[in-house]
């Protein structure tokens, strides 16, 4: 057996700003891609991911007793799988914001689930938001809390618009110009994050009245004029936001940017040669870095790896 390929997401928009109901941006990402398969001869290699899927079958079992009326699975044929050695085979770095989980939750779904809702339907609001639901609830597995978003994203590969929290929408991106000077690049950070502290300390500091007004006030306008801009390929416009967004996150989120990069972060803003923002949930894996000429951000990130993944 092998299961159809699901991508990692990049969230270029909207990381922590949806849980407040921000607009937010999150385009499939191709370079990085898992699928189920069946390891018959059960090796050390895959032995870590099959415990996994064991524990998660458990926790899907858990909730479709809680929640029957959400999502239900063929288990049969899942433990049975799960007993042969079925694993998840997958080139998606954990802990990167890059929604390794995301991919995993997806082919779970696609292979496992009854009454599946399926990409080739007329996809509705509905649809899609109940698609998010069933997916928040599987990820939360992985990370305490899920929006479903990123399984989402893996599961239709299409960028996708999220409005507000109950309002989401397939969206068409501008196409990317091959000549283009401008980029967005991942720039690794050599270390990974995790997904759950860094939410937890974001909820701490939403308790604080300063945070909040500063979230809405500035961080949730910004993000949103990125979407808009990025969505009507208004460069000039976007990168004048995104330089606010930018500097906005490197003065309330220092905890989930890792501390040897904060120099580096101001200088982007200080040279206007890049401007950095968080990937997914921050503390490591990946940061997002915009630019409107590469070769000059290459040449002031020297040393650095940086991958390119739209171009201008």
């Amino acid at each position: 057996m092998r299961g159809p390929l699901f991508y990692s997401k990049i969230l270029l928009f909207g990381e922590y700003g949806i849980i407040k109901d921000s607009k937010g941006l999150s385009i499939p990402y191709n370079f990085y891609k898992g699928a189920l398969k069946i390891d018959e001869h059960k090796t050390t290699a895959t032995h870590n991911s099959n415990d996994a899927l064991r524990r998660f079958t458990e926790y899907l079992e858990a909730l479709q007793e809680r929640r029957p009326d959400l999502v239900t699975f063929d288990f049969d044929k899942l433990k049975k799988d799960v007993a042969n050695g079925l694993y998840f085979d997958s080139s998606i770095p954990q802990g990167y914001g890059v929604g390794s989980s995301g991919a995993l939750v997806a082919a779970i779904y696609d292979q496992y689930a009854f009454d599946k809702i399926t990409v080739l339907e007329n996809l509705t609001r509905e649809k899609l938001l109940r698609l998010k639901e069933v997916f928040g609830e599987m990820e939360s597995f992985f990370h305490g809390k899920s929006s479903g978003l990123d399984p989402l994203n893996s599961y239709l590969s299409l960028p996708i618009l999220i409005n507000s929290q109950d309002h989401i929408e397939p969206a068409g991106i501008p196409s990317q110009t091959e000549s283009g000077k401008g980029a967005v690049f991942l720039l690794d950070s050599g270390q990974t994050g995790e997904t759950a502290p860094m939410v937890q300390i974001f909820m701490e500091n939403m308790k604080q009245e300063g945070f909040r007004s500063m979230l809405k006030e500035q961080f949730v306008k910004h993000t949103d004029a990125c979407v808009e801009d990025f969505l009507k390929g208004d460069v000039k416009s976007l990168f004048g936001n995104i330089k606010q967004l930018s500097k906005v996150v490197l003065d309330n989120f220092k905890p989930m940017i890792p501390k040897e990069f904060h120099t580096l972060w101001k200088k982007g803003i200080d040279t206007n040669a890049y401007y950095l923002k968080l990937c997914g949930s921050g503390g490591g894996g990946y940061m997002l870095g915009f630019t409107e000429d590469f070769e000059k951000a290459q040449h002031a990130l020297k040393g650095h790896k940086l991958e390119v993944v739209y171009s201008f």
